[in-house]
């Protein structure tokens, strides 16, 4: 048994909410998901924002544009501005973020209200990323997508009324957050971030990653994920394994699992949040401390009884409320914690 399946205890109420829920199902057309996941993103975020202290229109804008990535192809990104108020002022910290849907779903538009609400709050611009999708564009064109978002916003940054030197950081929720903490590892190895003036990055956002392949869990001494107390309704072993099929990484390559680079030391400070009720959890607490011993400064939260993605259809429980509480908290740590080239 994990020593941690204390986690995965429901209060009475956690347990009615999710009794309530749909069983989840499998991708095995990853097309057909794609679409049924998509249509679930405007439903959730219209009851999210009922429960959510969401900003005014006139204090954000919110812009899409199309960037250039390696191949000669381009993505998409959607970038959250905030308007200054009073005596706030521009330029602002960036903060780079990856969805989560297992590599093969997910758009952007599903972190809109948590990312409006952080970017207001603490006047921080954004760029969210859509990167290309698996099994169409397997390991590891998401990642150098995403790798090539960072650098676009880095560079482009006055476009965004931002600036790398007041804060660049990086997160992602599951898929999105394999992909960040994989990213953060090379970004320190790039010389771009090292030796670019003003740009480095400062910190990352780690939402209960998927960071180890089913394959290699006995290596780092994590259980099979079947002998895990994580029958969760928001997401099955199946989608799991799946998902990881159809992204077809190299267990062991660090773009993939960060738990295989050579070394963690010096990367960005990072703050974690870990759902309790998730057959991603053990992973996610296993890079936490992997992290902290090699002397990277982190932070974590976890969230006894609260299932993956809980914060997307969850809406109104206090846990979630905690949760989205803790992500701008979280942001605010990173900013006060990330060593900039101008300290």
């Amino acid at each position: 048994m994990s020593r941690y399946a204390y986690l995965s205890i429901r209060t009475p109420e956690l347990a009615a909410e999710l009794a309530k829920l749909p069983a989840p199902v499998d991708p095995v057309d990853p097309t057909a998901s794609r679409a049924a996941h998509k249509a679930t993103i405007a439903p959730n975020n219209e009851k999210r924002k009922k429960y959510m202290d969401m900003p005014p229109e006139i204090d954000y804008k919110i812009g899409d544009h199309e960037i250039p990535v390696r191949g000669e192809d381009s993505i998409r990104v959607r970038t959250i501005v905030p308007i200054p108020k009073g005596t706030s002022h521009s330029p602002f910290p960036l903060f780079i973020w990856f969805h989560g849907g297992g590599w093969i779903m997910g758009a952007p538009e599903m972190d809109d209200l948590p990312l409006i609400q952080m970017s207001v709050e603490l006047n921080v611009s954004i760029v969210n990323v859509d990167y290309r999708l698996s099994p169409e564009h397997p390991f590891p064109i998401p990642a150098n997508d995403c790798y090539d978002a960072i650098k676009w916003a880095a560079t482009n940054a006055s476009e965004l009324s931002a600036s790398p030197s007041k804060g660049l950081m990086i997160g992602g929720c599951s898929s999105g957050a394999n992909i960040a903490a994989a990213l953060a590892i090379r970004a320190r190895d790039d010389p771009f971030f090292n030796t670019t003036p003003g740009i480095k990055l400062t910190g990352q956002l780690i939402q209960s990653p998927c960071l180890v392949h089913r394959t290699d869990r006995s290596k780092f001494n994590l259980l099979p994920y079947e002998e895990l107390d994580n029958d969760v309704p928001t997401l099955s072993l199946n989608q799991v394994y799946l998902a990881t099929e159809y992204y077809n990484p190299d267990p062991i390559d660090p773009l993939f699992s960060p738990l295989h680079a050579s070394s963690h030391k010096n990367l960005a400070p990072a703050y974690f949040q870990i759902y309790g009720f998730d057959p991603l959890r053990d992973e996610g607490l296993l890079y936490e401390q992997t992290l902290k011993k090699s002397g990277v400064l982190t932070k974590f939260e976890t969230y006894a009884g609260y299932p993956h993605a809980g914060d997307h259809v969850l809406a109104g429980l206090e846990i979630t409320k905690k949760f989205q509480r803790d992500f701008v908290g979280g942001v605010r740590w990173l900013l006060q914690n990330g060593a900039t080239p101008d300290n």
